[in-house]
């Protein structure tokens, strides 16, 4: 028995406490994913946040809201991915950004009726935790895989994610559907602050999801060794003063990893058209009018279809390869935004919903893995800041554009049509990544 579980944690790049605990990082951050971002946040603002202001709508905003976040993580992101390479602080700064991104989602909790403002800066800061702790997040992989666990280990995390997100989302949506199961207000006769109760205790869930779960990686995941001087750390103000000087030769050496450069490109590419997806999907499902509980529960689906499926996306790559692995999730895409631009009701909304759990969590764990092959794993923080940086803009483009087809053509479903060209232009240039020839110029370099 006990070799038929070890076994099978192999399988999964689970057999070992810090690859189990650094998985569990996944599991922690997708509950502000899903209910922040993609489920709950969205309908909340619309619904209790937003008060009509002329010139613009819900949707608007929260686009805006969305680009200004990525964008701070999108400048900061390369500064603090050198610091932490030679400073040996990515747990430490992954601890803070996962702080101050819990903080802002318990802060919701506090938002009344009408209060946009206060709403729309806690999910920028909300966002701008959970991205920027991600930058310290992805460079830890490389260190805590060996050769060969790098793609099973990249999506068994995201597919812990799906099961972690999608556990505290029906809990969640349970407590907003029926409030006097829990003992809240419920029934007609409510004030529009206790209406708004089960939501905002949602949030405060994912504060405290969020934060005990980042634990086992705080505790169980070694510190990779600092690379200053001689590969001793430096003292943290050195280290960011040696970042900012470091930039430039930073990404001149990135670009000598050509195929890693050509991945970061497509992935700058086409990642747009997938966070558009879900970052925008409720938004735009609320502006066609569609019902709010469907929509959760479309989401909800997504969450469990995604854990085997993103299990199977790692074993699906081991069979023919990473890159052919990720070109099948943005065909996928493609048939996604077909369905969304002719989306008339919830039933269409579910086909759309499940499609997407077929691949979103394999295509975007194996892009992170498919990177961190093709690097040298002594500069994973420094190259990943730059793959946060290429992450982050890849979710600016899209909200904004969304933002702006809506303003200027004042009909939502011109908003999804354009995420086809992302999708498209991001796979022929994912073409041109050789994906063989890039992990020999990594081993080439170590020798």
């Amino acid at each position: 028995m006990a070799t038929a579980r070890r076994s099978w944690l192999e399988r999964l790049a689970l057999h070992r406490p810090e690859l189990r605990a650094w998985a569990m990082y996944d599991w922690a951050n997708s509950a502000m994913i899903t209910i922040i971002v993609t489920a709950v946040f969205p309908i909340f603002f619309a619904q209790v946040a937003w008060r009509e202001v002329p010139g613009w709508t819900a949707a608007e905003v929260h686009g805006l809201a969305t680009t200004a976040s990525l964008l701070l993580v999108a400048v900061i992101a390369p500064v603090l991915g050198a610091v932490s390479d030679r400073s040996r602080s990515k747990k430490k700064l992954l601890a803070v950004f996962a702080l101050l991104g819990a903080a802002a989602c318990a802060g919701m909790f506090f938002v009344h009726p009408g209060q946009w403002e206060f709403a729309a800066a806690l999910f920028l800061v909300a966002n701008l935790g959970a991205s920027a702790s991600f930058v310290f997040y992805d460079a830890l992989l490389p260190h805590v895989a060996r050769e060969g666990e790098v793609d099973q280990l990249s999506t068994s995390s995201f597919a812990l994610g799906y099961l972690g997100g999608g556990l505290l989302l029906a809990f969640d949506l349970a407590v907003i559907q029926k409030p006097e199961w829990f003992g809240l207000p419920s029934g007609d006769g409510m004030t529009p602050h206790e209406a708004s109760l089960p939501a905002r205790i949602a949030f405060l869930s994912v504060a405290v999801w969020w934060l005990a779960f980042s634990l086992p990686l705080l505790l169980r995941v070694p510190e990779p060794e600092g690379t200053g001087d001689g590969g001793a750390p430096l003292p943290f103000v050195a280290a960011l003063r040696a970042a900012f000087g470091g930039l430039g030769k930073t990404l001149r050496e990135l670009l000598r990893y050509r195929n890693a450069a050509l991945m970061l490109l497509a992935f700058l590419i086409y990642n747009d058209g997938i966070t558009t997806t879900f970052r925008m999907a409720t938004v735009y499902g609320k502006e066609l009018e569609l019902d709010s509980g469907q929509m959760i529960l479309a989401i909800l689906l997504v969450q469990f279809v995604g854990v085997p499926c993103t299990f199977l996306f790692g074993w699906v790559a081991s069979r023919v390869g990473t890159k052919r692995a990720i070109l099948g999730g943005l065909a996928t895409y493609g048939v996604v935004t077909l369905l969304a631009y002719g989306l008339e009701s919830a039933r269409d909304f579910f086909l759309m919903a499940t499609l997407i759990g077929f691949v979103q969590g394999g295509t975007q764990a194996l892009s992170r893995s498919l990177f961190s092959s093709l690097i040298p794993p002594e500069k994973s923080g420094e190259f990943f800041g730059f793959f946060a940086v290429f992450d982050r803009f890849a979710g600016i483009f899209g909200p904004l554009l969304f933002a702006l087809a809506v303003t200027l053509t004042g009909e939502v479903r011109n908003a999804v049509l354009p995420l086809l060209g992302f999708f498209l232009i991001g796979a022929l240039v994912l073409l041109r990544v050789d994906v063989e020839g890039g992990r020999r110029a990594v081993r080439k370099r170590a020798r």
